[in-house]
């Protein structure tokens, strides 16, 4: 199985080098692991240091220079083109600051190929029950996820509000963490969603609409619990501002996709 990482960066050169070698030591049985880096020229020097990094590991880790920081989203979209048109079977969205731990990527990999149990348990979207999910969800929220011990109560409420309440009220989205970006995609999931014409989202509302989408399509979403830890080294991108513009922008996603069904699908060539 051709697994493809799709790590995006911007001033992450205090990270990369040691994700790089973490996901590099995973033992993944019958998965071939490469890496693809999307770097928005970040001005601490991590674009060259993925290149070197890149020819230490000749076939195994690709760089993918943007221009400037355009967004998450943007990011995102031109990385899983990429790792698509590369021939991956497999795709793994994460971060690089270790707030998603590459020790979660097996039992992402072990969840994918497992059949639900039934629909609407345990955090699965879609229904399926005794099919394989389409799309595994690393959850801070589903039964069993937490977050950094050391978040404020008034910090972890809010969070949890804002997937377990909000999203699901304006969306009915039924996931615990649906602007989580620990998320582990089918290929054929990503290109039936025909992401490239439908996502539209730039900020961290990208998620949402991601998983949104993938959800209207009927596809199969099952979230596995993790444990988040806020990241040790570098600058956080988040803050309250962003926040609220993913907020307001839940109902932005609603009013485009709310009309989606599974018929509307990207048919595939055998």
């Amino acid at each position: 199985m051709q697994l493809t990482v799709v790590l995006p960066t911007y001033n992450e050169a205090e990270n990369l080098a040691s994700m790089v070698a973490a996901l590099f030591a995973l033992d993944l049985p019958d998965t071939e692991l490469s890496i693809l880096v999307v770097d928005d020229a970040s001005p601490d020097g991590t674009g060259d240091l993925a290149d070197e990094l890149a020819a230490a590991h000749p076939g195994r880790l690709s760089v993918l220079h943007r221009a400037g920081k355009e967004g998450l989203g943007k990011a995102y979209l031109a990385g899983f083109a990429q790792a698509l048109d590369q021939g991956a079977e497999l795709v793994l969205q994460m971060d690089c600051d270790f707030s998603h731990k590459p020790e979660y990527v097996r039992d992402m990999l072990l969840a994918i190929g497992q059949p639900l149990p039934g629909k609407g348990a345990g955090g699965d979207a879609g229904g399926g029950a005794g099919r394989t999910p389409d799309m595994i969800l690393a959850s801070r929220f589903v039964s069993g996820g937490r977050v950094d011990d050391s978040w404020a109560w008034w910090r972890k409420l809010l969070s949890w509000f804002a997937n377990s309440v909000y999203v699901r009220a304006i969306l009915g989205l039924p996931l615990c963490d649906a602007t989580g970006g620990f998320r582990l995609w089918r290929r054929e999931t990503l290109l039936g969603m025909d992401i490239q014409n439908r996502i539209q989202s730039n900020g961290y509302v990208f998620q949402v609409e991601m998983a949104y989408v993938a959800w209207r399509l009927g596809y199969r979403i099952h979230e596995i619990p993790i444990y988040f830890p806020d990241r040790e080294r570098g600058t956080s991108k988040m803050d309250v501002r962003i926040q609220l513009e993913a907020a307001r922008r839940t109902f932005e996603v609603r009013r485009r996709h709310k009309a989606l069904t599974p018929a509307e699908r990207v048919a595939l060539l055998p």
